[in-house]
């Protein structure tokens, strides 16, 4: 492939899988490259380790809030509420938001999900096990971080689908199964906005032990968090713990399915599980790119920067750098180290639910290997059109049956 060819806008390239040929090219020959956009001005594609993890954490250079962190270019009053995000903030708005969230993500918080996380993964497991197949996505793969995060938000059983569908109705509007437009995607987000303000106004009102009520409560310095920067939290929240965390649990299943001797290796031995979820994030990178904006002139590599000018990190090729990661494009679920960017290489922006999303992993696989141990692909993999999200609609498996460890029950596990 020639550098002429590398297109990263065309969601089609997408479809099939990532392509890897084109961020390949782009390291090896243009690891600062200028990436014409028919819609737009154009960007700054930054593909190689060090100078994706350079703009992430520099955000006084490099900010998410004067264009958003999305690539696509938004009107100033779209901006201005985007900017109300803790996705699209800087310091200082960034760390007063940051610190009054963080009150909700406690390690301690944390921990005691996994008790319940265990629970609805194994019911999830005992719903397929007797029909010794399903599709791995929507069976199995959604539905854990589906409950984990309604239940982080207090969100009531009967309710918890419709958060699913409108987080698929966001993120697909470039994908027809989810009759995608940027116009079913505004209205998705603004039926979730609705239901977060509801919801908010019952916890107000009655709180609860879950996260949400202990953010509606946060407070430093006599500051809290208003009821529309709530709102807004909420459907980040829906979206990026619920989307993400589905899509690396998919393409971590697919990673062990299409390498036998890994999988053997970690039935072999279960403690590997961590290290193969670290593997699993670098190997299947779900959000594939933010974006920055310049704020004054700089320079990268030699190539000059000006103020104003979009710069796109692309954490899916820094994943696969040569000059990083040993052989990287071999799935190795005892690497070390693995330093890998999957949830953003550090900085103010490192991800909030990082803690949350490997606690889950980790858990998944190690039921599933421990239960459904010899799960192979029985139908083609379906990918989300998207060069945002690095995602797996549906995925056909097939495995021996086994038997249900539990009677059946809902999801709403004790």
């Amino acid at each position: 492939m020639d550098l002429k060819d590398v297109d990263l806008l065309d969601r089609d390239n997408y479809v099939d899988g990532v392509p890897h040929e084109m961020y390949e090219v782009l390291r090896r020959e243009a690891p600062v490259h200028w990436h014409l956009d028919p819609d737009g001005p154009g960007f700054w594609a930054l593909t190689r380790y060090d100078d994706v993890v350079l703009v992430n954490r520099d955000n006084e250079l490099f900010s998410s809030a004067r264009g958003s962190a999305l690539i696509i270019e938004q009107d100033e009053e779209s901006l201005s509420q985007q900017r109300l995000m803790m996705l699209n903030m800087d310091p200082p708005m960034h760390t007063r938001y940051r610190l009054l969230v963080n009150k909700g993500f406690t390690p301690r918080m944390v921990g005691q999900l996994e008790e319940r996380a265990r629970a609805y993964v194994n019911a999830m497991i005992d719903n397929v096990s007797e029909q010794g197949e399903c599709d791995f996505v929507t069976d199995i793969a959604a539905e854990l971080p589906l409950q984990v995060i309604a239940e982080v938000m207090g969100v009531p059983q009967e309710d918890r689908h419709l958060v699913f569908d409108w987080s698929n109705r966001m993120i697909g509007a470039d994908d027809p199964e989810y009759q995608g437009s940027p116009e079913a995607a505004f209205e998705a987000s603004a039926e979730l906005y609705a239901y977060a303000n509801q919801l908010a106004a019952k916890k107000r009102a009655n709180p609860d032990d879950d996260i949400i009520s202990v953010l509606l409560q946060a407070e430093i310095d006599g500051d809290r968090l208003t009821e529309l920067e709530f709102d807004l939290f909420f459907l980040l929240l829906a979206v990026a713990g619920n989307e993400t965390t589905r899509n690396l649990i998919a393409h971590g299943q697919l990673a062990l399915m299409d390498h036998p001797d890994q999988r053997a290796r970690l039935i072999a031995d279960p403690s590997l599980v961590p290290h193969a979820v670290d593997e699993m994030l670098r190997w299947g990178t779900p959000v594939m790119h933010f974006r920055r904006t310049a704020q004054r002139d700089t320079e990268i590599r030699g190539q000059r920067i000006a103020e104003g000018d979009k710069v796109v990190i692309f954490y899916i090729s820094a994943n696969r750098d040569e000059d990083v990661f040993d052989d990287p494009y071999r799935f190795d679920i005892g690497r070390t180290p693995n330093e890998h960017v999957a949830f953003g290489g550090g900085g103010p922006h490192f991800c909030l639910g990082a803690n949350l999303a490997r606690l889950e992993i980790r858990v998944m696989f190690e039921e599933l290997i421990r239960r459904l141990p010899d799960m192979q692909p029985s139908g083609p993999v379906q990918r989300l059109r998207s060069n945002f999200i690095n995602g797996i609609k549906h995925m056909p498996v097939q495995f021996t049956k086994a038997r249900r460890e539990s009677a059946p029950r809902p999801y709403a596990v004790s």
